[in-house]
């Protein structure tokens, strides 16, 4: 039994721990935080079904003045687990890692982190031999962990030369104010760092893009443009997407009209949060231009880099060297499997 540490409970750590939870060969040992957020809050009044830990010396009044009841210390809980999922904001698991190295646990960090940090920038489909007992991974963003999955699969079935891409991004999560109350679209320069890390970890696929931030909060919407090697039309693209245990295709005529549809068809599932860890495609988007093939997803973007960092535990940890058996696995108890 893989004993693990989740430390950061915000957006991704609260998904990670439930995540670990539901794997019938990981043991959640505990999380830590610092501050007695609305997150903590809920959690107490679920009952506390995890042990929280203070990750920062000195500062347990915090939460127990809050009513939270704290464990112990973040160095307590990093010597009794085998590896700690790092969730904290940018740049703060730079800092975490001499901790970790300290007491000799490997770790995964998000996508927010420096690519230099780790040995191995790591996707669950595309590269997990990469992964297999290294000491520090990091995942890729929400964005990238979507584009590899879909590109991926498509390039195992027909090859993909070259891939143009389009993101229309999400500006904040839900609930986030820091960012102020927007009305406007904001480009960045080509190439966006998707494109990027995607030719990073499927470096024989060329790669650029472009990204838009929009106003609204429920997931991103990426246009991908592909150069094929072989030929597929888009009825072979779509029955070949279906495959995929990590995506939903659906249809934009059944009411999938936009990504808030998406939303609202998690939480009328009654999935915890209203979370999403598949991609989603349009049938309709997908079509042939020229020799290219097009087609458009959804990016659930608080919950999909979830079950790759499940795929990272078990490589990292050795627990399954063969990829293929691994992400099987981290599907199962996650609840998730291609129809038929």
């Amino acid at each position: 039994m893989t004993k693990v540490a989740v430390v950061g409970y915000g957006v991704i750590g609260q998904r990670l721990a439930d995540a670990v939870a539901a794997q019938d060969d990981m043991e959640l040992v505990g999380i830590a935080d610092l501050a007695p957020t609305i997150t903590l809050r809920a959690l107490v009044e679920r009952g506390m079904p995890y042990d929280l830990y203070c990750a920062v010396p000195g500062q347990e009044h915090n939460l127990e003045d809050a009513g939270i009841p704290v464990t112990g210390t973040l160095e307590e809980l990093i010597q009794k687990v085998d590896i700690v999922l790092d969730a904290t904001s940018p740049g703060i698991g730079a800092k975490n890692k001499a901790l970790y190295e300290k007491h000799g646990k490997k770790a995964i960090f998000q996508g927010g982190e420096k690519n230099d940090i780790v040995d191995v920038f790591f996707h669950g489909y595309a590269n997990y031999p990469k992964g297999v007992d290294a000491d520090f991974l990091k995942l890729t963003s929400c964005n990238t962990t979507g584009l590899i999955r879909t590109v991926h699969w498509l390039d195992q079935a027909v090859g993909v030369e070259k891939a143009a891409i389009t993101i229309i991004r999400r500006v904040a999560d839900p609930g986030d104010t820091f960012r102020g109350l927007t009305n406007n679209l904001q480009i960045e320069p080509v190439p966006n760092h998707q494109a990027v890390d995607l030719m990073t970890i499927m470096p024989h696929v060329d790669c650029t893009g472009v990204l838009v931030h929009t106003p609204v909060t429920h997931g991103h919407i990426i246009s991908i443009v592909a150069k094929t090697k072989k030929d597929i039309s888009p009825e072979e693209a779509i029955a070949l997407f279906k495959t995929h245990p990590r995506m939903k295709v659906v249809k934009i005529a059944d009411g999938f009209d936009s990504n808030g549809a998406f939303f609202r068809y998690a939480r009328d599932k009654g999935n915890m949060r209203a979370d999403m860890y598949e991609v989603g495609l349009w049938e309709e988007t997908v079509a042939k231009s020229g020799d290219d093939l097009i087609f458009s997803i959804n990016i659930p973007q608080e919950a999909i880099t979830i079950p790759e960092t499940i795929d990272g535990i078990r490589a990292a940890t050795g627990m399954q060297t063969d990829g293929a058996e691994a992400v099987a696995l981290t599907n199962k108890y996650l609840n998730m499997s291609a129809p038929g």
